[in-house]
């Protein structure tokens, strides 16, 4: 369980998964303004304040509440390299009791694109989810045409599992989405019966 004395850092190869700070948000900022065409078309319509200094300061409370109250893991992408913010990754809407289960979400800034990172941190967060959290699902959920996406997930052993009609506005628009699901122990396609 996510406590309030926790500190969550994840170390993969080349990245740092640690929640948003205050210090952050020069880097988020012009990280976001700059990938702004690449993000638009798979995010909900950004507010008029979406790049402030306040927008920011609000978004790294909630990471802090919503970690304290074990609801939710915001992390930011951080490469070890050169400590650069490369995108982001949050298991959200987690639930406890029958479900132990989670949604993640997760934007990569437009420079870092396709080189592996977002793959890496998917993989790293799924693993905590299910060895650190005792998460028995993670779901997640995307545009039909966001074919770089759905890939991304296959390869981090997501299946997929259907459609929800009118998921989520997206671009201002009400959007169908394909669901996807990684279970703990997926038997799904598995042919050793045992």
């Amino acid at each position: 369980m996510l406590g309030a004395k926790r500190k969550v850092r994840i170390e993969t190869e080349r990245l740092t998964l640690r929640p948003p700070q205050h210090g952050d948000f020069r880097a988020w900022s012009t990280l976001r303004r700059d990938s702004e065409d690449f993000l638009r078309m798979w995010e909900p319509t950004w507010a008029p304040d979406h790049l402030s200094r306040k927008a920011f300061t609000n978004r790294v409370y909630w990471a802090q509440r919503s970690i304290a109250n074990g609801t939710a893991m915001p992390l930011f992408l951080i490469r070890r390299t050169d400590d650069m913010l490369v995108g982001a990754i949050t298991l959200d809407n987690i639930r406890r009791g029958p479900a132990q289960a989670g949604t993640t979400g997760y934007w990569i800034g437009a420079p870092y694109a396709r080189q592996g990172y977002m793959r890496e941190a998917i993989a790293a967060v799924v693993h905590h989810a299910f060895t650190v959290l005792d998460i028995s699902r993670v779901e997640a959920g995307c545009l039909p045409e966001n074919e770089p996406s759905r890939r991304l997930l296959e390869k981090c052993g997501y299946k997929y599992e259907g459609v929800a009609q009118s998921y989520l506005q997206i671009n201002g628009r009400w959007r169908n989405h394909v669901l996807y699901a990684n279970l703990r122990h997926d038997r799904r396609g598995k042919t050793d019966v045992g």
